[in-house]
């Protein structure tokens, strides 16, 4: 008897377009992969602040334009995932699921009349949620075999309304490690103290925190200048560097300025190297909303996050933020509770173990082949196996 899951299948993977930071998980999975992959989306991106992944040239490729309706809903129409639900050149269907995108719900509907297994890739729940809406998200999720999600806290939401927690698989998130290890491990520490003392100029000898992110109001930056005037009033200054641009840079300024916070805007920055030197340069990074994908540059480069831990107020990558280990979590939207947390690593001497687990939770769990395993793990229909990470008590979402 053929074991069917070690045979190679013909896979479709449905997105609207595919951001540049999904690059090194497809490229994992069309180098490495066991089955064959076919990758159905926008060669534009339907979000402007958001770069689209460069394609390679050989990849088996299906041009799917995306229309918006109402832009600042997020909804969008994309004909083409239709045509991938019908079409009889796939055994499986991955769909980046999106409950308000009416042809995801088309084309999951699709596959399932047309007998491929249908399989969801996204965030998921983030909270629990009720009345119509959360009606309508369990019809909408009843529509996939096992759905595939960033993060637990996730999962546990999908086993409260009923599913098995062998059909939700974990797959975590990932950058590019492999640069990030590269970039990391040819630092010399003359080369980092050069750099504090150009860049920090007058406030290089403070204890340095730091922000990668876009200058917009949902990060809630105004909190950690807020938090870093308080523990300049307890007498503990310490300097911000903010790496990023946006809308709130002049509010920010003024702010810090008023305050009297020591604080570099530093700009917008796209190139990895010189991330990897300005991550390596603080005692913490620190974001003050959501966490998302600058948890997994801040541990990849063994620097510590702080952010809050409200779990229905998060991104998933908050669950690599193990206290005391690879970063410290606060109450969110308290300044004074934000400035215990940065206080934390920024008094004394940087502990070497704890850049060490910063690493290892990132060479663990949040890369690209790790995200290959489990999403094939899915695909070959196997139960989920990640249940484990729940039981140990050093790894987030050991409480939840």
């Amino acid at each position: 008897m053929v074991d069917q899951a070690a045979t190679a299948r013909r896979v479709c993977i449905a997105y609207p377009f595919f951001p540049h930071y999904r690059g090194p998980v497809l490229a994992e999975l069309l180098a490495r992969g066991k089955h064959r992959y076919t990758l159905v989306g926008d060669r534009v991106s339907s979000e402007p602040s958001i770069k689209v992944w460069e394609v390679a040239t050989g990849t088996d490729w299906v041009d799917a334009p995306v229309w918006a309706v109402g832009k600042s809903r997020g909804v969008y129409m994309q004909p083409g995932l239709i045509r991938a639900g019908l079409s009889g050149r796939y055994d499986v269907l991955v769909i980046h699921s999106g409950v308000w995108w009416p042809t995801t719900w088309l084309c999951a509907i699709a596959g399932r009349l047309t007998g491929k297994r249908v399989l969801s890739w996204g965030h998921g729940w983030t909270r629990p949620e009720g009345g119509w809406r959360g009606w309508l998200r369990r019809v909408y999720y009843r529509l996939y075999h096992a759905h595939m999600t960033y993060g637990h806290y996730a999962k546990i939401i999908f086993m409260q309304t009923g599913w098995e927690a062998e059909g939700v698989q974990v797959i975590y998130n990932s950058l590019d490690y492999a640069r990030q290890r590269a970039a990391r491990e040819s630092v010399a520490p003359t080369e980092l103290a050069a750099l504090r003392q150009k860049v920090m100029g007058g406030w290089a000898e403070l204890p340095l925190v730091a922000c990668v992110t876009r200058l917009i109001p949902v990060r809630r930056l105004d909190l950690l200048i807020e938090a870093a005037a308080l523990l300049k009033a307890q007498g503990r200054p310490v300097a911000l560097l903010l790496v990023g641009d946006g809308p709130e840079r002049a509010p920010l300024e003024a702010l810090a300025k008023e305050r009297g916070v020591a604080c570099v805007f530093y700009g917008a920055c796209y190139d990895e190297e010189a991330i990897s030197r300005l991550v390596m340069l603080s005692r913490c990074v620190v974001a003050p909303g959501k966490v998302g994908l600058t948890a997994m540059t801040a541990l990849a480069y063994g620097v510590p996050v702080v952010t809050h831990g409200d779990e229905n107020n998060q991104m998933p990558e908050w669950e690599a933020v193990v206290p005391g280990k690879t970063g410290t979590l606060f109450k969110d939207g308290d300044v004074a509770d934000l400035a215990r947390a940065v206080g934390v690593w920024t008094l004394g001497a940087p502990d070497p173990a704890v850049a060490g687990s910063c690493i290892e939770i990132i060479e663990r769990f949040w890369n690209a082949p790790m995200q290959r395993r489990c999403i094939e793990r899915c695909i070959d229909g196997k139960p989920a196996d990640d249940l484990f990470w729940m039981k140990e008590p050093d790894l987030p979402g050991r409480t939840t």
